[in-house]
């Protein structure tokens, strides 16, 4: 969850694959940041027929420890969680944002086009992560495919 941007992704219903959506432009205090994904995510739910849950990655630095944006991260969380009737799930975000960029960058070469997408592939990174991290058995098939 950024300062100025929240990047959304959804999955497939059957939760296998992530796919970004879009990024929302949030300011002022964390309440109104708050309300601006509550309301996306009803939105969402009336357009998909329903949210099964959300994820929202946390912030680290490379060492794995907190710094001030996981604080606010974190209090993001209690709050949505206090708004919304599916689980919020918490997801490491370290390197989300490079690994995004590196895959935007293989097919569109402008920078200032790819910053414009980088949020919402980002999240749909961070929530690939989950989902692949909640199903476990998948990899092992794949795996021990020829």
């Amino acid at each position: 969850m950024g300062v100025r941007r929240v990047g959304l992704a959804k999955s497939d219903p059957s939760g296998v694959l992530a796919t970004p959506l879009r990024t929302l432009r949030v300011s002022g205090p964390l309440a109104s940041v708050v309300q601006a994904v509550v309301d996306e995510i009803d939105r969402l739910g009336v357009e998909d027929d329903g949210v099964a849950g959300v994820v929202v990655g946390v912030p680290r630095s490379l060492d794995g420890q907190p710094h001030e944006q996981t604080t606010r991260t974190l209090a993001f969380v209690e709050s949505l969680r206090s708004r919304v009737s599916v689980p919020v799930h918490l997801q490491d975000e370290r390197l989300t944002s490079r690994e995004a960029e590196s895959k935007l960058a293989l097919v569109e070469k402008d920078w200032r086009r790819r910053k414009g997408r980088l949020d919402a592939a980002a999240a749909a990174v961070l929530l690939q992560d989950f989902l692949d991290q909640q199903r476990p058995h998948l990899q092992a098939d794949w795996s021990d495919s020829p």
